[in-house]
């Protein structure tokens, strides 16, 4: 017997052998990062030798003797600002892989860039975190979720919106983004200032924010979704005003609910206060400008977020 391949014959047993498979893309795993003013994020990056000579910014970390070894990661063999290659960042009209500059503006950075370092070390898969932060809004007012009673909030109507659009257009917002599908994993929360400013929504902050979780679960379809107070501490230890005392005692109350045992977490932020002395500004609201702050910040809360993802494990 001739048992030489012909064309034909070659031809036919290929196409009759099953196809092996093909590479599959691994889902992404998405985290919401949300908040006013001190979530969009005012830590300098740039050193301002002017200002008690460039102390607090990001560039004199990765220079500093003393801090540098921690901060290392954040810069190249060239010095050079690290861009990740694992995690994406949608912050309204930028977006792209994750590096210095999704603070305010280009020349600041907010917790974004110390949460996605820490998440996007843990993870295999692919990372994006949607940052939909605006100054000036209270859990009060303008984030007032359905269940608080009211009118619902325009910014919290337009964070879920945002949150829709960049999930519905992955691939037009990241093009070389390569996953399959998608996993809610957790949102980050930063805010307080002007709840704490007004007496009303003080006394109202533990239940307002309280229904703003649930709401967003429900917002999200993830009864559960893990869900991460940052304090609003930005006065550190020294702390006194009556106002402010309550308004972290309430963020820290919606924590320990019950309801919330396992699944909300909430992450002290006084330690991670620098004084104007050693900052790029004293702009106390806004941490004094301080980057090390903000990367503290946004660092703790992915820690704090990871644990409480491993706890469903």
């Amino acid at each position: 017997m001739d048992l030489r391949l012909t064309p034909l014959l070659a031809l036919a047993l290929l196409s009759a052998a099953p196809l092996a498979p093909t590479a599959k893309q691994a889902p992404l795993k998405v985290f919401i990062l949300t908040g006013q003013s001190n979530m969009v994020g005012a830590g300098e990056v740039k050193a301002n030798p002017g200002r008690n000579g460039g102390q607090g910014t990001l560039e004199h970390l990765v220079k500093s003797n003393a801090k540098s070894k921690k901060y290392d990661h954040l810069v190249d063999g060239n010095g050079d600002w690290v861009v990740r290659d694992d995690v994406w960042i949608s912050y309204f009209e930028r977006g792209g892989l994750l590096s210095v500059g999704y603070g305010g503006d280009e020349s600041k950075i907010g917790p974004e860039l110390g949460f996605g370092h820490v998440v996007g070390e843990f993870f295999d898969e692919p990372v994006l975190l949607i940052k939909v932060a605006w100054g000036g809004k209270s859990v009060g007012k303008e984030f007032r979720s359905p269940s608080a009673g009211g009118e619902v909030g325009e910014s919290y109507t337009a964070l879920f919106a945002q949150v829709r659009e960049v999930l519905d257009d992955l691939d037009g917002h990241f093009p070389d983004l390569k996953h399959d599908g998608y996993e809610m994993l957790g949102i980050g929360w930063h805010q307080g200032w002007n709840d704490r400013v007004n007496q009303a929504f003080n006394d109202a902050y533990e239940h307002n924010l309280s229904c703003f979780i649930r709401d967003a679960r429900k917002e999200l379809d993830a009864p559960d979704l893990p869900f991460v107070i940052a304090e609003t501490g930005m006065s550190g230890h020294e702390e006194r005003h009556p106002r402010a005392l309550s308004l972290m005692k309430a963020q820290a109350a919606v924590a320990q609910r019950e309801e919330f045992r396992g699944n909300v977490a909430f992450v002290g932020t006084r330690d991670f206060y620098r004084p104007k002395k050693v900052s790029p500004s004293g702009q106390a609201y806004h941490w004094n400008n301080n980057a090390e702050t903000y990367y503290l910040i946004g660092e703790g809360m992915g820690q704090a977020m990871l644990e409480l993802l491993k706890s469903e494990q």
